[in-house]
């Protein structure tokens, strides 16, 4: 990973985008079950009409499949898939409090948060996630 030196002048926005680029590494680590699972939340968001999201790389993969009437199969949605689930643990994580790309409502994101404490319960209790 190599980050622009500008981001010493904001160590928040340093901690988001590290946070996001180091839960890269733990989507492709998560089961298939775990990952179908954050795609089956994310389904139900696009299907409730869920709008804004916790980063602009989730967000503008959003926007594309909303153009395209959400179907989730394909590139896009697995873009989309790994790319909120980087954004929803910056949000989590990186202790930024505010953030202008915070835009996903309050209720999907404490829906979010919930499902990121199961399976930290998961893991904590020995189950493969």
């Amino acid at each position: 990973m190599v980050f622009d030196t500008e981001l010493r002048r904001s160590p928040s926005e340093l901690s988001r985008i590290l946070v996001h680029e180091v839960f890269h590494f733990a989507w492709v680590r998560l089961s298939n079950q775990a990952r179908r699972s954050w795609e089956t939340l994310l389904q139900a968001e696009m299907e409730r009409r869920a709008h804004g999201e916790l980063g602009w790389s989730a967000e503008w993969r959003k926007r594309v499949l909303r153009k395209r009437g959400g179907d989730a199969p394909g590139r896009v949605w697995s873009e989309y898939a790994c790319e909120s689930f980087c954004d929803t643990a910056a949000w989590l994580y990186a202790g930024a409090g505010g953030h202008a790309e915070f835009t996903l409502a309050p209720r999907w994101r404490r829906a979010r948060q919930a499902w990121f404490e199961a399976l930290a319960r998961q893991h904590h209790e020995g189950l493969r996630i």
